[in-house]
């Protein structure tokens, strides 16, 4: 026989061999955390027309998909409580494919930029208080799939990535917020936790919108050349970062997104960041297919921007974000006002990122595992009465009380003139049927007459006063001026 021939026989039975065994995505994999007690999604490629049958450790149930012309095929199974027992799945063509060491849990997504990148070990300069601490004092049960960072003109379906099994040698690498949302979650719940990192440093939330939405809510351009002329570095490209990111997470069953991101939007038009932000998760829901799973974000943290440390385009930028939590249902958000130190000023990645992952965790378990006795939500403006030449204001979510009654700091005054003066903030006492009563009394000898009040309203500037519960008062202003 003609040796050509031979090994083009050969090719071809290699060929066919490995489009007859079913492929899997790299997400689904040894290792995973199902969402339990859902209909999760199982979903490969094969030869096309072919049949895939699916089978459970945890049931006797068969689920028998056939591949479209594509060769793609997808299953849905039912998933059993969470537990610690490994589980498998098996994928049968004909030839049998077994994944193992599989846990029924909660599964969450780490969605936006650096600070939610930040692994536990930190960045380069960019530490993490307590990291040995941290290392040494791992939390078994939590499991993390990072999603390498990369661009893509076109959505792509997989993305190589493995999980890692949470461990003294492990944990380094998970994302730092992530990682101590997921621990505060396995603690409470006494269940595993799969975290799906799907995130990339310096992005904007255009980054994450798809094609359709910013041709439609946006007039970004979206030729990748034109890209590199308008923008100075490649993180801000919008679209790309979706594509190849993100998309290929949108078949996997989750219970919720937690986001940090805003840093690369300050300086947006007013209303701007909101819209798109709001665009953006009902983006994911829809994509997900849960309907309208949780979404918990963080604040951006008190950072000198580039008008300065007494300038007000990062406080602008929060204020989006405050204003994103009325817009988005089934929606909170973390304030960290009080979780940098003085010498952050310029620092982008704050090294307290424990409390930040433990404030997303307290959401999720008040607002979707219905712990209600955890005070969960920052305090927040309400409404302010103007009496005598001083500002009375009272707050929303203050938990039954203030941290503090008196050394308030982060409070400002203006008259008419527009002007702001540091102000002396105290807890002020009056009789029930008085309408100042339960307020923050706030004045200065400066401001005979009081018009507008701001609290942090700085790029960084940061408060001291705290709900009962310990959660931070969210910056604010009464006023509209610019």
């Amino acid at each position: 026989m003609n040796k050509r021939f031979i090994v083009l026989a050969a090719l071809v039975a290699c060929v066919f061999s490995s489009n007859a065994k079913v492929k899997l995505p790299n997400l689904v994999s040894d290792g995973m955390v199902i969402q339990h007690s859902s209909d999760v999604r199982l979903w490969g490629w094969d030869k096309p027309g072919k049949k895939v049958t699916v089978t459970t450790s945890w049931s006797a149930d068969k689920t028998v998909v056939t591949t479209g012309k594509d060769g793609r095929w997808i299953a849905t199974v039912k998933s059993p409580a969470a537990s610690f027992d490994p589980l498998s799945i098996s994928f049968d063509d004909g030839e049998l494919t077994t994944i193992s060491n599989v846990l029924a849990g909660e599964v969450w997504v780490c969605a936006g930029q650096s600070n939610m990148e930040m692994p536990v070990k930190g960045f380069g300069q960019c530490p993490v208080v307590d990291y040995n601490k941290e290392i040494l004092n791992a939390a078994d049960g939590i499991r993390s799939a990072k999603i390498p960072s990369r661009m893509s003109t076109r959505p792509l379906n997989d993305a190589e990535t493995s999980w890692r099994i949470s461990s003294p040698e492990t944990i380094a690498e998970f994302s730092a917020t992530g990682y101590f949302f997921a621990r505060t979650i396995r603690e409470a719940l006494n269940i595993p936790v799969g975290l799906i990192e799907a995130n990339k440093g310096g992005s904007r939330v255009e980054s994450w919108l798809d094609e359709d939405n910013l041709k439609k809510y946006t007039k970004e351009d979206l030729d990748s050349a034109t890209m590199k002329d308008r923008f100075q570095w490649d993180f801000h490209y919008p679209l790309l970062w979706h594509n190849a990111t993100f998309n290929p997470i949108l078949n996997y069953t989750v219970k919720g997104i937690i986001y940090y991101q805003g840093c690369s939007n300050v300086g947006d038009p007013a209303g701007q960041y909101t819209d798109r932000l709001k665009l953006l998760v009902e983006q994911w829901r829809r994509d997900f297919k849960e309907g309208d799973i949780p979404f918990y974000f963080v604040q951006i943290a008190p950072y000198v921007y580039g008008d300065g440390i007494e300038g007000t385009s990062g406080a602008k930028l929060r204020e989006q974000q405050f204003n994103a939590t009325k817009v988005i249902p089934n929606s909170g958000m973390v304030c960290t006002n009080d979780l940098v130190y003085p010498y952050e000023k310029g620092q982008i990645h704050p090294a307290q990122k424990q409390q930040v992952g433990e404030r997303l965790a307290y959401l999720a378990l008040n607002k979707t595992y219905g712990m209600k006795s955890l005070v969960a939500e920052s305090m927040s403006y309400k409404d302010m009465i103007i009496q005598d030449g001083k500002a009375y204001l009272s707050f929303d979510n203050m938990a039954d009380g203030y941290s503090r009654w008196e050394d308030i700091e982060g409070f400002e005054i203006a008259g008419a003139d527009k002007v702001f003066h540091k102000a002396t903030a105290v807890k002020f006492w009056a009789p029930s049927n008085d309408p100042r009563n339960e307020r923050i009394e706030v004045s200065s000898p400066e401001v005979t007459a009081p018009v507008a009040v701001r609290y942090c309203f700085k790029n960084f500037q940061i408060g001291n006063l705290k709900n009962q519960g310990g959660l931070p008062l969210i910056p604010f202003r009464t006023d509209n001026w610019d």
